[in-house]
């Protein structure tokens, strides 16, 4: 298998981040490389195309900072990297969190699944400036054995099957959040789309359960879904609920996150958390203008900011 470009930045950067400070804490997640599996559409809204989303889960045991995310997924054949043209990513609390309860009815569960609307203040959007992306061509001509995209209905109607093998360029997209998202420690959804121009984005699939190396392996991991602007603010279970079968398959999907913990932070909607975190942050790094530095907030004012958006209860 093949040494991914992610896992060598990730070592660089980490390798950084230890020489700027004793104290610092770097966080890395990854669900491995492309197993060749399924590629499942996750594209902006433009005309004549839906918003669709996949979701796959990671988990936070401490604080942390997340400055940057790697997305591996398909273009059609002979695209230039320059048609990836915006990168939006949202984060998930998990069902029944942020979510009308009961929910309607329209999917088989929602339990597990991601909520019904994102976490307002990690959104990040290409577009608005909030964060930077890079495209790097990994493969000319990748295949998958199933594609999820246009199959997306509500009951009793969800089970399509899939649409089929498909190949394209396997690209991997560096995103570089600004400024970087400071999240509690807790189990989350990561969701990214991909704005292609005269094209679509499939989000390619990860080994499920997560294999180590390269993976990072934890208990509780739980299956990709996705969703279309039609079903939303549900979700369907990409494998269990849409490809089916006697014995459905379940999928991870190819991400990696790369940060810092921050393990004496403070309680959110605890009335010390401001004070507890600027000071966690100032030993850790060595003073809060450091911190801001290391962690790749444009200024101290920045992460000051970040901090009480974190805070509140």
């Amino acid at each position: 298998m093949r040494l991914r470009v992610s896992l060598i930045a990730a070592t660089l950067i980490i390798g950084i981040w230890l020489a700027t400070s004793a104290w610092a804490a770097p966080f890395f997640f990854s669900t491995g490389n492309p197993d060749g599996r399924l590629g499942a559409l996750s594209q902006r809204p433009s005309p004549g195309q839906l918003e669709t989303e996949t979701a796959d889960d990671f988990l936070l045991t401490q604080t942390a900072v997340i400055a940057q995310a790697t997305i591996t997924g398909l273009i059609p054949l002979g695209a230039p990297l320059a048609n990836i043209s915006n990168v939006e990513v949202e984060l998930y609390h998990i069902f029944p969190q942020d979510s009308a309860n009961p929910p309607s009815g329209n999917v088989p569960t929602r339990v597990n699944s991601p909520g019904d609307v994102e976490i307002d203040a990690a959104t990040r959007d290409g577009s608005l400036g909030t964060l930077l992306f890079h495209a790097t061509l990994l493969n000319g001509n990748f295949s998958v054995l199933n594609t999820v995209g246009n199959g997306i209905h509500k009951i009793p109607n969800q089970t399509a099957g899939g649409e089929g093998p498909a190949s394209g360029e396997e690209v991997e997209i560096t995103i570089t959040f600004d400024p970087p998202i400071l999240l509690p420690a807790g189990h989350y959804f990561f969701r990214p789309e991909v704005l292609v121009t005269g094209g679509h984005f499939l989000y390619l699939s990860a080994p499920r359960p997560i294999v180590s190396p390269p993976g990072t392996v934890f208990a509780g991991d739980l299956q990709a879904w996705i969703r279309n602007s039609n079903l939303a603010p549900d979700w369907l279970r990409i494998g269990t609920d849409i490809i089916g079968g006697a014995t459905p398959p379940t999928f991870n999907m190819t991400f990696s996150l790369i940060g810092n913990t921050i393990p004496e932070a403070g309680t959110p909607g605890r009335a010390n958390c401001h004070g507890k975190t600027v000071s966690a942050l100032a030993r850790q790094f060595g003073g809060i203008h450091a911190a801001s530095s290391a962690l790749g907030y444009s200024s101290v004012q920045a992460l000051q900011d970040a901090i009480t958006v974190f805070c509140e209860p």
